[in-house]
């Protein structure tokens, strides 16, 4: 998986939310907010290939959460990803 160029993670007000830049993504019409769990795993995999371990691998390592809670998480994260258009296979 990697992100699709052009959604940046900006804060607003307080806010992490996904924006659209470039004309390439002129449709993208959603607002998406991340918490600080998402937001920090965004940045983390930003610009490069990743896969669910990864993302699940960075949880651990940051968070007292158990590997197959992670794996859980990480999963329902990226199907998100990439229901959203954000993130592509």
């Amino acid at each position: 998986m990697h992100t699709k160029p052009g959604f940046n993670l900006r804060d607003v007000c307080g806010e992490k939310l996904m924006l659209a830049e470039g004309i390439e993504n002129i449709n993208f019409s959603r607002l998406i907010r991340f918490n600080e769990t998402s937001a920090y795993l965004w940045e983390s995999i930003k610009d490069k290939e990743f896969t669910v371990e990864d993302l699940t691998t960075l949880l651990t390592e940051r968070y007292d959460v158990e590997r197959e809670q992670a794996f859980a998480d990480a999963s329902g994260l990226a199907k998100k990803w990439i229901e959203s258009g954000i993130v592509e296979e």
